[in-house]
């Protein structure tokens, strides 16, 4: 393989962080049968945060900005810096919100789930002020979306995507609803949605790759600089100025599909903030994403076999 990259600073924008138990039972017949017991799994979860974890696991310096409070927000704190992340927490009285699933029948089954309340306006200040000299300090900032999406309003990414990139900063949007609107308006370096969100959001016509890519491109006439569409089993596409491209993975078994595209917005930010040109850090993407669905935790993956993975990513220009 190589000398690895260097190790580049990006900054995660969190704006929901949560708490995450899980029950799960054993993974075989025979070791049901020699322990009845279930196993409990905490961990931090969200969109934010596992997008954190496999930056930090593909080697970038990560820090991730967010509201942090109440009963559970100590806690994911104090697992997301034995994680290796640093943490610049923005205090949050009302509390994060949080998730409990019984996975022991093999699905997943929401036995309780917190929302977190909207932040207030002091808040909302102190967490855009700490999101914006933290941008301004990274290599790259990734920006990711609320659960609920009332947590913030709209107005927060796009004036925070406009101010980091006045900076001289660079900025990926991972974004739905009006908060992806928002990053437009704001002409984001690269926005990556998933192709229903681009529908909903009355982006594009139709699901076809040619509505998409039209889509797309209407997004980068308007000053976007570049649109991932991610397709769930299908091909991702790519497209800027340059043309229009499609990620094609080697074909591997789902043993988790959440997470995913998270994974791969990740992998994108980090081979950007790498240096590497767009086509080649969204192969990286590609391949943390597709790793991410064999594995059971969310945002995770060897470093070692996601650049090999990398390797067998097929780029199909159009």
């Amino acid at each position: 393989m190589g000398d690895m990259p260097k190790m580049p600073r990006i900054a995660v924008v969190a704006p929901t962080p949560l708490a995450v138990v899980e029950a799960t039972a054993a993974l075989t017949e025979t070791t049901r049968s020699e322990h009845d017991e279930s196993g409990v799994h905490i961990h931090p979860g969200g969109q934010g945060l596992w997008m954190a974890r496999m930056a930090r696991s593909l080697g970038a310096e990560v820090t991730v900005i967010g509201p942090f409070g109440g009963e559970l927000g100590p806690l994911v704190v104090t697992m997301l810096r034995d994680l290796d992340l640093t943490v610049r927490p923005v205090p949050y009285p009302a509390g994060n919100g949080g998730y409990i699933y019984d996975l022991r029948a093999g699905e997943r089954h929401v036995i309780a789930h917190m929302p977190p309340p909207p932040l207030s306006r002091h808040e909302f200040d102190d967490l855009y002020g700490v999101a914006l000299v933290e941008g301004m300090d990274a290599d790259l900032t990734v920006i990711t979306g609320c659960e609920p999406a009332d947590v913030l309003p709209a107005e927060f990414f796009e004036r925070l995507i406009r101010d980091i990139r006045a900076s001289g900063g660079r900025v990926v949007a991972d974004l739905s609803g009006d908060a992806a609107l928002a990053a437009i308006r704001a002409e984001v370096d690269v926005l990556k949605i998933a192709h229903d969100e681009l529908l909903d959001a009355d982006l594009a016509a139709g699901e076809s790759m040619p509505k998409l890519v039209a889509g797309a491109r209407k997004l980068i006439d308007d000053g976007v600089g570049a649109v991932v569409v991610s397709r769930a089993e299908k091909p991702a596409l790519v497209v800027d100025a340059e043309g229009v491209h499609e990620l094609i993975t080697p074909p591997v078994s789902t043993h988790e599909h959440r997470g995913a595209g998270d994974s791969m917005t990740a992998g994108i930010a980090v081979g950007i903030a790498r240096g590497a040109d767009l086509v080649d850090a969204t192969r990286l993407g590609a391949a943390a994403g597709a790793l991410n669905v064999t594995r059971g935790g969310l945002g995770t993956g060897n470093r070692d076999t996601i650049e090999r993975i990398a390797e067998h990513v097929e780029i199909k220009e159009h």
